[in-house]
């Protein structure tokens, strides 16, 4: 059987299995999992070195999950569905949701209403959803999401991405897999010969912290950038995992490292279940200020709110601007001096010393 195969089948799914390996309350992790149920692969289980360290609030059922408030689908997502399985948000492009399960489910999951329900995605929903971006011409950009389609069988995901790419409109097809950082045996030599077929092919991935970046987690990410793929990272901003300029410059760095170009920061979503893992919004932007100008440009992802009831990603930078009118722009940069820019397109001599001067 192969390696992951073997994580798979052996993962944690039950409260009393994850209380006797950790030697914590069964039944407070009983009653979340009632509600938002529990699994973890013994890879990830693993990365674990203490109670309430990054990995252990990632994965871990916690009380907290039963308090507080939100929304199931916070992003409008069945709201913009014209058919089971299809997100038609953008003009031209969709979320295609192919798989009801994940290798683990994320304690902070924005689908927990609908992720690890066998019953969201059947047979005749992939097809629905194929013959839908098929008739839609305007669509040119697939995003094949769930759950994880890495959690299907090389069979299904074949299948999955050759129909689409026999599509004539369908020019890039995306994919977003948490299985580098959960489940990196998944990635396998077979798995990325069927990759290597469909290109143009991109994948988005999802490390948070950077103890999820190990030689396995590695190792991984090499072979699909080996097959000639695009890799970005979408990062959730979680509270006591990430909500750090230091971890987080210290991941988006490692992540350079292994050809993962930071993509998104997600201020997290209004999701029921995780008003525990929410920062605020300045946090995030004092992140962003951290990064800008202190580091490569590359290593700085977008900041985001996927805007409640399907608003979409709207991106949030701190104000550079700190005056601006018909003569010039004062700008403030990285070490907070402020510099003067003309607004006319047409530069006279005099204003030289207006551009260069009055740093402080």
């Amino acid at each position: 059987m192969e390696e992951w195969k073997k994580q798979v089948r052996d993962s944690i799914t039950t409260p009393q299995k994850v209380a006797d390996i950790l030697s914590i309350s069964c039944e407070e992790i009983s009653k979340v999992h009632n509600e938002f149920p529990l699994r973890i692969t013994p890879y990830y289980l693993n990365l674990i070195e203490e109670k309430n360290d990054p990995i252990w609030k990632q994965a871990i059922p916690d009380m907290q999950e039963l308090c507080g408030s939100g929304y199931d689908d916070p992003l409008h997502e069945e709201h913009d569905s014209p058919v089971k399985g299809i997100t038609h948000r953008y003009p031209d492009r969709v979320l295609f949701y192919v798989s009801p399960f994940c290798a683990m489910y994320c304690r902070f999951c924005t689908r927990k209403r609908k992720v690890s329900d066998p019953q969201s995605v059947k047979e005749t929903d992939l097809l629905n959803g194929i013959n839908y971006i098929k008739r839609h011409t305007e669509i040119r950009d697939v995003i094949v999401s769930g759950g994880d389609p890495f959690l299907l069988q090389d069979e299904t995901i074949d299948f999955i991405l050759g129909q689409l790419r026999a599509i004539p409109h369908i020019e890039i097809i995306r994919i977003g897999t948490r299985t580098p950082v959960t489940l990196p045996h998944r990635i396998t030599p077979s798995l990325c010969a069927i990759l290597k077929k469909y290109h143009p092919l991109f994948i988005n991935t999802h490390f948070n912290h950077p103890k999820e970046i190990t030689p396995e987690s590695k190792e991984a990410c090499r072979m699909l950038a080996d097959s000639g793929i695009p890799l970005g990272n979408q990062s959730v901003l979680l509270k006591g995992v990430n909500d750090d300029p230091v971890v987080m410059k210290e991941l988006l760095h490692k992540l350079l490292q292994i050809r993962v170009r930071p993509y998104y920061i997600y201020q997290a979503d209004l999701v029921t279940g995780t008003e525990h893992f929410r920062t605020t919004v300045q946090k995030g932007l004092e992140i962003i200020e951290n990064l800008r100008g202190h580091t490569s440009g590359l290593a700085v992802p977008h900041y985001v709110i996927d805007a409640p009831k399907g608003g979409g990603k709207i991106a949030l930078i701190p104000n550079p601007v700190i005056e601006h009118n018909d003569d010039e722009i004062v700008l403030k940069n990285y070490e907070k001096n402020l510099y003067r820019y003309p607004s006319s397109t047409c530069l006279q001599e005099s204003d030289c010393r207006m551009v260069f001067a009055d740093s402080e």
